[in-house]
């Protein structure tokens, strides 16, 4: 039997495994029980094991065994010539948002889902290391996989790059790829991906204008706050179209505007929290300047103080371009059909902290449709929703590409390294 034909053949498998993690959801960087069960779904594989010590990761160690058997630490027959190594990643945890789809297996923990697909990405790297094992003998190298907590905002990837994961199979990875699953954007069972920038560095950006509260029906008796507010709410998109450029564009949405507790009552304090999302380090470095620039001028101009706290946390994830032709040959030439990759033109404003993986190591960021079939995947809720739908039926496909990456890259390595 062909990879794809193995992987769609233990699909029930997945798909069990997919939905008892789905009605259980975890959130952040600490996920004992899902934790357990990628354990337990990788329990009798010959793999070299670990658990994180800063969160509940797991990272599982492939060693293939052609053109030499494999020692620990993956030393090559010929010490001279490193085996090749590749990493496989998925992220597991959930997010702070209560289901309301109204499935057989829906979350069973009132304010989490899995309304971003990470039950699906654990799932298919599930498959793809159970594939990987049943061809190990084939293996010229060694297959890293990464079972990422805390994608959300907690920084997950960057804890478990600085923890080693990118060093685990005993030297740094040659490649990297990950997968994302999306319930709109894209039809179902379609792959997507793009040279360079896929996703956009994600920062956030805090003020805090303080005056001096008073009587609502004497604000010249008082230090007001709240136009101040209201005034950087609009200057920011200002901001955005006269000091950016359209061409290296950036993305400015306020969340967050707190202030007061009565309508007759001036408050001392006006709260405003925006998400930034950039698409170039340049774009990056230069919101970080710019934007407090407009909240000092407000506070200034009206006579408030202010603190304004810029802090920058997701950088761009960016494919590198070899990596990223790579990862659309491959699906191209598994399924026999071009229509089953999308090659993005242009990036989105979600952002992944994959990229501190691919900021070390080459590699692909890559996109599945996750959309039921023959659904419009414009008209559909998109991840985050409390009504995303995620159709496990691509559970196999996504697993047999993941492991065809790692085999394919892994004998192109190894041809490389005679």
């Amino acid at each position: 039997m062909t990879l794809l034909e193995d992987a769609r053949a233990m699909h029930e498998e997945l798909r069990l495994f997919r939905r008892a993690m789905h009605a259980e959801p975890e959130i952040g960087l600490d996920l004992p029980r899902t934790q357990e069960r990628v354990l337990a779904a990788l329990d009798g594989l010959q793999l070299e094991s670990s658990t994180g010590e800063r969160t509940t990761s797991v990272t599982a160690v492939l060693r293939g065994g052609a053109n030499g058997a494999a020692t620990p630490g993956g030393a090559a027959t010929d010490a001279a010539i490193p085996r090749p190594s590749v990493l496989l990643r998925a992220d597991m945890d959930a997010l702070p948002v209560h289901e309301l789809l109204d499935l057989d297996y829906r979350s069973r923990i009132d304010g989490a889902m899995h309304a971003c697909g990470h039950d699906l990405h654990t799932a298919m790297l599930v498959g793809a290391a159970r594939l990987l094992h049943a061809r190990r003998e084939e293996l010229p190298g060694d297959v890293v996989f990464m079972f990422q907590p805390g994608e959300e905002g907690f920084g997950g990837g960057r804890i478990m790059v600085e923890d080693g994961v990118l060093e685990a199979a005993g030297r740094r990875v040659d490649a990297a790829y990950g997968m994302h699953v999306f319930s709109a954007l894209e039809p179902y069972g379609r792959f997507a991906t793009k040279p360079g920038t896929m996703l956009a560095a994600s920062d956030s950006f805090a003020v805090t204008f303080r005056g001096k509260g008073g009587h609502g029906s004497a604000p010249h008796g008082a230090k007001d706050p709240v136009p101040a507010a209201a005034e950087l709410v609009t200057a920011l998109q200002t901001t955005v179209t006269r000091e950016f450029s359209i061409f290296d564009p950036i993305v400015v949405t306020v969340g967050v505007l707190r202030a007061g507790t009565k309508r007759n009552v001036i408050p001392d304090e006006a709260y405003v929290e925006a998400t930034v999302r950039t698409f170039s380090p340049e774009a990056q470095a230069r919101a970080t300047q710019v934007l407090p620039r407009v909240a000092h001028g407000i506070a200034a101009a009206r006579g408030l103080e202010v603190s304004a706290e810029y802090l920058t946390e997701y950088p761009i994830t960016a494919n590198t371009p070899a990596e990223a032709d790579f990862s659309q040959a491959v699906v191209e030439e598994m399924f026999g059909d071009v229509q089953r990759h999308h090659r993005w033109v242009d990036p989105i404003a979600g952002s992944e902290d994959f990229s501190y993986v691919l900021r070390e190591v080459p590699g692909s960021f890559i996109g599945l449709g996750a959309v039921a079939p023959g659904v419009d995947e414009m008209s559909t809720e998109f991840n985050h929703s409390p009504r995303a739908f995620f159709d496990d039926g691509v559970l196999a496909d996504g697993a047999a590409v993941y492991a065809e990456l790692a085999l394919r890259k892994l004998a192109a390595l190894a041809a490389d390294r005679g």
